[in-house]
């Protein structure tokens, strides 16, 4: 894995002064099952318990948490309902947000998440997080999906619009699958649609080098960046 392969658009400058200044992290994982970590083989192994052990590893002079606020079978509606006393409540410095597989799995149409996803990136900003936007995992049960390629979009079109942050996820493991030529049973758990500890680990790393790298990033790279738009 590389980080050409898992960049962000954009820096996180919250968590990089918090960084540079060794102060405690807090981060928090908001989604549903593959936040919450089911398909994985125990809590341990869910990815944002991977992800506070990868990034304590690479920035031992900070003390880092994260907390999993990941709810089974969740969708956006039910997300922005506990984001105050989920989230926002705990001053998160990051918040992870993984969304947009249960509404394709339930045939919900695309375009009303919009505004959804657009009030919940504007109240995490308000409340002063940097913010990462995760899309869809890619594997058979949503794959199966006629809107998918729709909800991987609207949620690209939406970091975009509001200047956050966003984790390909549907593209990394398009890669594991298609360039990297590995069957779903590596990466997938057996109903076809849940990640696994395998793939919780990959992910987690991913996401620590993601947010390593934008978090550190030299000011005159992001210029360099913009300008290059």
């Amino acid at each position: 894995m590389t980080i050409e392969q898992v960049r962000f658009d954009r820096p996180l400058p919250r968590i990089g002064r918090l960084i540079a200044s060794g102060k405690p992290i807090k981060i928090v994982a908001l989604g549903s099952s593959s936040t919450y970590g089911a398909g994985a083989s125990t809590s341990a192994a869910s990815y944002p318990n991977r992800l506070a052990e990868e990034l304590t590893r690479r920035f031992p002079g900070n003390e880092i948490t994260v907390l999993n606020r990941g709810v089974n079978g969740d969708e956006i509606a039910g997300m922005l309902a506990r984001l105050d006393r989920a989230v926002i409540a705990e001053k998160p410095d990051l918040v992870l947000w993984q969304l947009g597989t249960n509404s394709l799995l339930r045939d919900r149409a695309v375009p009303p998440h919009a505004s959804l996803l657009r009030e919940g990136l504007l109240r995490l900003k308000a409340a002063g997080a940097d913010v990462v936007l995760i899309d869809p995992q890619y594997a058979p049960r949503v794959l199966a999906k006629p809107n998918v390629d729709g909800m991987v979009s609207l949620i690209a079109t939406a970091a975009k619009a509001e200047h956050v942050c966003l984790f390909h996820r549907f593209e990394l493991m398009r890669h594991w699958y298609e360039d990297d030529r590995l069957p779903f049973e590596t990466f997938v758990s057996s109903d076809g649609l849940h990640m696994n500890d395998w793939s919780y680990a990959c992910l987690a790393k991913a996401l620590a080098l993601a947010i390593a790298e934008a978090a550190t990033r030299p000011a005159a790279t992001e210029i360099g960046m913009q300008a290059g738009r």
